[in-house]
């Protein structure tokens, strides 16, 4: 038997969690996270995967993001395509707004604005980015690739094209990481993709590309790592790459490390509150790994946790590339 330790307030975020750790509930779960990150990081043979779901940008988790990129806390992320459109959208200067849940919806679709919980946006500057990506596609076309090789011309676009904006799309692009869209026609992106061919513009996502290079890199890892922001298909798309592996007699053993920050519940029987125990029945966990399931949101912890990591100053142990 281990005492828990009574966590003290301190300004020290790092510490902070590092005591959390040592008490009880979910509080514990998010001070173990930092834990099972660090290591990752610290691990020369770990690839991190993160699974981005939720509206996490409209939510301001974009700068959170950007530097998880820049540290190297991450290798590949594979994301949600609204996440990726919003994204686009700051960088070419389209806001999102502070708003209210209990606003009247009629009387905001009157006015032509979006909501997206307590976060509003205008529907029409949406739709100037949809514009800006059947452009987009035009200027690449004949294009065939898979999402990622899209994303990536995109982020290297969006620096050209604003060097003064800011997005996790270009800060990829720039440092190498990938970026995975496996249900990107489930999204403005794929709206503006639809516009550019309906003008006969030659271009062509192809998410069968998407499976097999993310498997390969899973393939090619020593060890992986995942870090799931909810769940939904990102989540299922990075976990599944074991699943393949073993059917190409690739028997990788699972995932090394994971976490997971979801508000879902195992007991619904949905994947995004699926656990980690019930992932190793199907070979996509190691039953050995280091893992952690902290049921919270997502725009309390990230920022939480991506501070320890950076005040923690701790550095990537990895050097080799990764696009």
């Amino acid at each position: 038997m281990k005492p828990t330790q009574p966590v003290k307030p301190t300004s020290n975020i790092t510490a902070l969690l590092l005591s959390m750790s040592q008490t009880g509930f979910q509080g514990r779960k998010l001070g173990e996270s930092l834990g099972v990150w660090t290591r990752m990081v610290s691990d020369p043979d770990c690839t991190i995967f993160m699974g981005l779901s939720g509206a996490m940008i409209p939510a301001g988790m974009q700068n959170v993001l950007i530097e998880l990129v820049k540290h190297r806390y991450v290798d590949v992320i594979v994301s949600t395509g609204a996440n990726i459109f919003h994204d686009t959208c700051e960088h070419l200067g389209v806001r999102h707004y502070l708003g209210h849940h209990h606003a009247d919806d009629e009387a905001l679709f009157a006015e032509g604005i979006d909501r997206i919980y307590d976060v509003f946006a205008y529907e029409e500057e949406f739709r100037s980015i949809d514009a800006e990506i059947a452009r987009f596609a035009d200027e690449i076309a004949p294009f065939r690739g898979s999402s990622r090789e899209f994303i990536r011309r995109l982020g290297n676009w969006l620096r050209e094209r604003r060097p003064e904006g800011r997005s996790l799309v270009a800060t990829c692009a720039e440092y190498g990481v990938p970026i995975f869209i496996p249900a990107l026609c489930d999204s403005s992106i794929g709206i503006g993709l639809v516009m550019a061919r309906r003008r006969g513009v030659d271009v062509d996502i192809d998410q069968l590309a998407d499976t097999d290079e993310i498997t390969r890199m899973v393939e090619d890892a020593k060890k992986t790592g995942v870090i799931y922001v909810g769940g939904g298909v990102p989540k299922n798309f990075i976990q599944q790459t074991q699943v393949i592996a073993s059917i190409h007699d690739q028997n990788l053993g699972g995932h090394a490390y994971a976490i997971q920050y979801t508000t879902d519940a195992p007991h619904w029987g949905g994947l995004s509150g699926c656990t980690f125990e019930e992932a190793i029945s199907w070979g996509k966990e190691a039953p050995e790994s280091p893992r952690v399931q902290c049921f919270c949101d997502a725009t309390i912890a990230l920022p939480i946790v991506a501070s320890g990591l950076i005040g923690s100053g701790v550095e990537r142990a990895r050097q080799a590339p990764r696009q």
